[in-house]
């Protein structure tokens, strides 16, 4: 006899860009070239001065539980990191190290998520912002954002659609899926009409490294009650090493450590001793030279996506996403992703995923692979688009 199922799953939804990343890997199986430009992971990997302290640490064994909060030379890196960068002083005894930013996310959503409360977020979002909150038997309110607002809340739009349930706001810059941030007068706007409801906000800043075109904030600079959510996947190049961060209020800290405790005991030992290494001056100059990078893949993409028939109606500022109108090509951009697949060899993904809003006019691009991958990409679906107009 099956067990029975809690009935929060039923709030969970599957994640598609996993669903389209299997098939893919179907046809790769069956010698098809395909090129991946679904997931949003780095092309590049950790450098050489975070896999040698990784070594260091495995050959010196280090590799025992640390305290739940992380080992106190990662967390002062960050707080000097933090200074460098920002300007900003962040006690390292606000910064908990976890598991990965989904850690992070699922620690603040236990301590601030309650049932029946509502979170305010926009749609289009990354789902597992929204499955998070679900998780805890929350509900997440996407209200929909267009390009007028850059795909973000706006203040005005946080003020309408709170309610008697809403107990905070969750949101994203720069985003995933779109690539845009919110500009700091705005995001302080918000920030400031969440504190006077009583309310909490949440800001996932692991795109904020990869910033482009104005001098990167972090939202921490906006008041201590401010929770922000960080990690060494992107700009860092760490996905597979699961490692992140999260920095709350002084009288969170005590509370999440109780939670960290007893979720996950600890963040791996071996990747804080290698992530202390990320902030070693030669480290961030190969993070430096690799952000420039992206920003070139971004200033072709763009204009070739244009080129190719989709609108791209707001410029992505940071992260490694496009978040592309399809709809002056096909009134469905599932199937669209599907064909281009199938057909052309190329993995996008459409806009089910983060949202009901965007579902069918959107696909999100990430250009997190080389300039002769994404050259490649568009030739294909210059080919592709040519037979589609022609079998339309």
């Amino acid at each position: 006899m099956n067990p029975t199922l809690a009935s929060r799953l039923v709030n969970i939804a599957p994640f598609h860009v996993m669903e389209l990343a299997k098939m893919a890997t179907e046809l790769e199986r069956a010698g098809r070239s395909i090129i991946h430009m679904g997931i949003g992971e780095p092309d590049f990997t950790a450098p050489p001065p975070v896999i040698e302290a990784a070594t260091r640490a495995m050959a010196d064994g280090r590799m025992q539980y640390t305290a739940a909060v992380g080992i106190p030379a990662l967390r002062e890196a960050i707080s000097a990191h933090y200074r460098q960068v920002y300007g900003l002083e962040v006690a390292p005894s606000r910064i908990i190290v976890t598991a990965g930013a989904s850690a992070a996310l699922l620690l603040a959503c236990a301590a601030l998520v309650e049932k029946d409360a509502e979170v305010l977020m926009p749609d289009p979002s990354y789902p597992c912002n929204r499955h998070f909150v679900a998780a805890f038997e929350g509900r997440a309110k996407m209200i929909p954002s267009g390009p007028e607002q850059r795909f973000q809340l706006s203040d005005d739009m946080v003020r309408q659609h709170w309610n008697a349930s809403t107990r905070g706001v969750l949101l994203a810059s720069p985003s995933n899926p779109t690539g845009t941030s919110i500009p700091h007068e705005e995001l302080g706007k918000i920030v400031s009409t969440v504190r006077e409801k009583g309310g909490f906000t949440i800001v996932d800043e692991i795109y904020q490294g990869l910033t482009y075109d104005e001098a990167p904030y972090s939202a921490l600079s906006l008041g201590e009650d401010v929770i922000v959510i960080n990690s060494f996947s992107k700009y860092f190049n760490m996905t597979g090493w699961r490692l992140g961060w999260l920095v709350v209020p002084p009288s969170m800290v005590a509370q999440i450590e109780k939670l960290a405790q007893n979720l996950f005991i600890c963040a791996s030992s071996i990747a804080q001793h290698a992530g202390v290494a990320c902030f070693a001056p030669e480290s961030i100059a190969i993070y430096e030279q690799r952000k420039a990078e992206f920003k070139r893949r971004r200033d072709y993409i763009v204009p070739a996506l244009r080129e190719l028939g989709f609108e791209v109606p707001v410029t992505p500022d940071g992260a490694f996403y496009v978040y592309a109108d399809c709809s002056g090509l096909s009134d469905d951009a599932d199937r669209l992703t599907i064909d281009m697949l199938h057909q052309a060899g190329v993995v996008l993904v459409p806009g089910l995923d983060f949202g009901p809003a965007t579902a069918r006019r959107y696909i999100r691009l990430s250009y997190a692979t080389s300039m002769d991958n994404l050259r490649e990409a568009v030739s294909r679906l210059g080919r592709f688009f040519a037979e589609y107009h022609h079998r339309s």
